[in-house]
């Protein structure tokens, strides 16, 4: 594991490298507005996926690399990760673009046009919670990439049977939240959820080649 200091438009960011020994991919992962790399989701994501051939590079946008406690604009965090996409594209392999909640909308506005290969959304915030009025969809529809989500069966932002039809795969863990954690009523524990992320995630991966 390395980590790697990269200037951007919006400041300097920072990827942590979790190399994988043979690696066919680059999984790109950035952090939700709440919190950083240290999710559940996201340090289990790079403790497994090197070993099924994906590299990840986990992305800590400059609002966190600065100590700031707010996120800022989305066009903002658009900048930043323009910004930190050569040095992801260095590798020399397919980058997936991915992220959980707000790191997820970046991955969908930006995807395309950086030339990822594919999408990958955790917790994606469809809509604001008890707003589903405010639907993001057109953020995920719009990626128009190979698009995995995984989500929560309780997540306030939006539960799995609110996503509208549309040519991705979508993974329920059920009864988890925003950040997939689960209550402890729940008929699977804390590990078997987080494990059933990464299992839909190294599956999925290993389907794009």
């Amino acid at each position: 594991m390395t980590t790697e200091i990269v200037t951007t438009g919006a400041g300097d960011a920072r990827i942590t490298w979790h190399p994988a020994t043979a690696p066919r991919l680059l999984l790109a992962l950035g952090h939700g507005a709440g919190g950083g790399v240290d999710a559940r989701d996201l340090r289990a994501l790079a403790a497994v996926l090197p070993g099924h051939g994906v590299s990840v590079a986990l992305v800590e946008q400059p609002w966190r690399v600065a100590g700031k406690k707010v996120a800022p604009a989305p066009k903002t965090l658009d900048l930043g990760w323009h910004g930190l996409w050569p040095a992801l594209a260095a590798a020399g392999l397919p980058v997936v673009a991915g992220g959980r909640s707000a790191g997820a909308r970046v991955a969908c506005r930006t995807a395309a046009g950086l030339g990822a290969r594919a999408v990958l959304a955790l917790s994606f915030p469809l809509h604001p919670p008890g707003r589903p009025e405010k639907s993001r969809a057109a953020e995920l529809l719009g990626a128009g990439l190979p698009t995995l989500v995984v989500q929560g069966g309780n997540d306030p932002f939006g539960r799995p049977d609110e996503f509208p039809p549309g040519d991705r795969d979508l993974v329920e863990v059920p009864w988890a939240d925003h950040g997939f954690a689960v209550p402890k009523r729940a008929p699977l524990g804390q590990d078997e959820a987080v494990a059933i992320v990464t299992d839909a995630v190294v599956a999925w991966t290993a389907s794009l080649g």
